[in-house]
């Protein structure tokens, strides 16, 4: 984890990460989330990570009995996974076109100049913003992809025109609407990559 943190959880000025970092991702039990050289995880920590996230709000109990533990082991596990930094939190998928925002679209922008300033600066502005979903800071012809949920085309030509366009770091942006998404829900290492179980509790 990021070395400069404490019981306390980074704080902004306190930690070599942007404000904007520090504020998302760190906690008063975690502190900063940053973490440097991967975690060791056994086949028993990813059948954990498998099932809580494809559930999350499954009971201890169950979760223990389909990974095969003791209720007591499988709790410590679960715990040490928070503390390490595995696992960052939960969350519940909400469907947007089920509360109105029906329609998403990813946009490639451009900033200049590219510097910390500026790129710590948008992100935060982006990260305020109620339609965005995601961003991505990416290397290639564009330096971030927004993803954006929003009502239907006139909400989207809002955001582009009147938010996105309006900031002066801004070079260039493109849109597209999303036709259709698909993604995995549950984090898995490739089988290869997958360590045997040990026998620790």
């Amino acid at each position: 984890m990021c070395t400069t943190n404490s019981s306390s959880g980074c704080r902004v000025g306190e930690c070599a990460h942007p404000p904007w970092f520090v504020r998302r991702f760190s906690s008063p039990d975690v502190g900063c989330s940053v973490v440097g050289d991967p975690v060791e995880l056994d086949s028993v920590d990813w059948a954990i990570l498998e099932e809580l996230q494809n559930d999350a709000t499954l009971p201890n109990r169950t979760l223990a009995e389909r990974v095969g533990l003791a209720p007591s082991s499988c709790l410590q596990r679960v715990r040490r996974l928070r503390e390490q930094g595995v696992i960052t939190g939960s969350h519940t998928d909400v469907n947007p076109a089920a509360t109105g925002l029906a329609l998403e679209a990813v946009v490639a922008v451009n900033v200049r100049p590219h510097t910390r300033q500026i790129v710590d600066q948008f992100r935060e502005f982006v990260m305020a913003q109620p339609e965005t979903r995601s961003l991505l800071h990416v290397s290639g012809q564009a330096d971030f992809l927004l993803h954006v949920a929003v009502q239907d085309t006139t909400h989207l030509q809002e955001f582009l025109v009147d938010k996105l366009a309006s900031r002066t770091e801004v070079r260039n942006f493109t849109s597209s609407i999303v036709l259709e998404q698909l993604h995995t829900r549950a984090l898995t290492p490739p089988k290869h990559l997958r360590p045997k179980r040990r026998t620790r509790p």
